[in-house]
């Protein structure tokens, strides 16, 4: 293993504490081109230390002399590093977790700061069997938000929203790894053919639980390397985020507006669906996600999808009354996502909720004229609050009385763990090993 990789790892915690980058973009573009133990090895290192960043400041403050916020942000960034492998890490040597921290701050600090690092780290390597959390029976809040590593006002709506037990599970789910789950592209192969193919390379590739087109990779190393990626047999994808085309269950040569379509994983799902036979307009207010919309259909080998820039804040008078499907894959807090990108923990705030929440329904709202008469709107998100779920739903309801929901009970594979049967689904890491996720089906009467 060369010597730098904790560097590495440390100037990519350093861009996404002080100038908001995102994780998963950092790691790679500061990756690209390693080889795959090494990318792993800053990979496990960098989300470890954002995953548990309230657990390891909350060591940091056990064992040091010095306030918190007084030490150096670099500082803070290497002991952090140093912390995770020795607590985490059981294949990082304590000693060699020690030494290269300290090696690494020769060259971004100060003697006495060295001193330091080597010190702290020392002492809790020498009491790792000995870390206090909070007191459980006397601040159960505190205790879970340290623990876990989630923020207090998180912990505060869960357990408002969701009960205590289901809190922590919760919590403990979101700090699990996740596994990668690929859709099959059906319109070259099977899903045997493709595990067939992904087996032979042992990557321990199985059937998705609840998605019919999905596949659980457990060992997928290098897998957008392959051949099998390269000749778009397949798309990177969450099994909760297949299930919104499997739901929405398009017919041939239908009509389909997408309004917040980037990068394009459901556009193309539902252009497989439809067996590459209609028209889909998929949408996004950034150019250049538009322009990964066309790259993604292009490697899919999918030509009916017509990839626009368009705000769906406004409404397209053009298309009033057209559309036979329509998707409102809202933007949201992605609090269902914080097993595979950690720092929307430490980005989102319970103020920005309501001000989602808006927007969400006013795209909804705008969405819902494009459909024609027995037209079928989907919404989604990646977040499991309510108020950006069902909520936003319940609105539109009562607002647009020619909606209503509609049971997509039969669409689900292995659904005893989902009940659809009002018109939507709630899906959970702890309960359902997926994303968080919502899905409401509704169709105009």
């Amino acid at each position: 293993m060369s010597k730098n990789l904790r560097e590495v790892a440390l100037k990519i915690l350093i861009e996404i504490n002080e100038k908001e980058a995102y994780s998963n973009l950092s790691i790679n573009k500061k990756t690209h081109g390693m080889d795959y133990r090494d990318s792993s090895f800053i990979r496990e290192i960098v989300y470890g230390v954002i995953e548990n960043k309230l657990y390891i400041d909350w060591v940091i403050e056990s064992f040091s002399k010095i306030k918190l916020k007084k030490i150096n942000n670099t500082v803070k960034e290497i002991i952090r590093i140093g912390i995770y492998q020795i607590l985490f890490m059981d294949k990082v040597p304590d000693s060699a977790a020690v030494n290269e921290c300290v090696k690494i701050s020769k060259k971004y600090s100060n003697k006495g700061a060295q001193g330091f690092i080597n010190g702290i780290l020392r002492t809790i390597v020498r009491n790792k069997n000995d870390i206090k959390l909070p007191d459980k029976s006397k601040d159960i809040k505190k205790y879970l938000s340290i623990k876990y590593s989630h923020p207090i006002w998180m912990i505060n709506k869960w357990i408002e929203d969701f009960g205590l037990e289901f809190t922590e599970e919760l919590c403990k789910a979101n700090n699990d790894k996740p596994k990668l789950n690929i859709r099959v592209n059906t319109l070259k192969i099977s899903r045997d053919e493709l595990l067939n193919k992904l087996n032979e390379k042992n990557m321990n590739a199985i059937k998705t639980y609840y998605a019919e087109d999905g596949i659980v990779v457990n060992s997928p190393q290098n897998i957008t390397e392959t051949e099998e990626f390269k000749k778009g047999l397949f798309q990177i994808q969450d099994e909760s985020s297949m299930l919104v085309a499997q739901i929405m269950n398009p017919k041939k040569n239908s009509v389909i507006i997408d309004v917040c379509s980037a990068p394009g994983g459901k556009s193309t799902h539902i252009a497989q669906k439809m067996n590459n036979e209609g028209k889909i307009i998929s949408r996004d207010i950034h150019e250049h996600k538009v322009k990964l919309i066309n790259e993604n259909a292009s490697r899919l080998g999918i030509n009916i999808i017509n990839a626009q820039k368009f705000d769906a804040l406004h409404i397209d008078e053009s298309l009033i009354n057209k559309a036979d499907y329509c998707l409102v894959d809202a933007p949201c807090t992605g609090l269902g996502l914080i097993r595979r990108k950690p720092d929307i923990k430490w980005r989102k705030e319970e103020g920005n909720i309501d001000e989602i929440s808006r927007l969400q329904y006013q795209i909804l709202k705008n969405t819902s004229k494009y459909l024609k008469k027995g037209g079928i709107l989907i919404y989604s998100t990646c977040t499991i609050n309510k108020e950006e779920n069902l909520n936003v739903i319940t609105k539109f309801l009562d607002n647009n009385t020619e909606f209503k929901l509609l049971d997509f009970s039969d669409l689900i594979q292995n659904s005893e763990k989902i009940t659809p049967k009002e018109g939507y689904i709630e899906l959970f890491p702890n309960v359902h090993a997926t994303d968080g996720f919502f899905i409401a089906k509704l169709i105009k009467m």
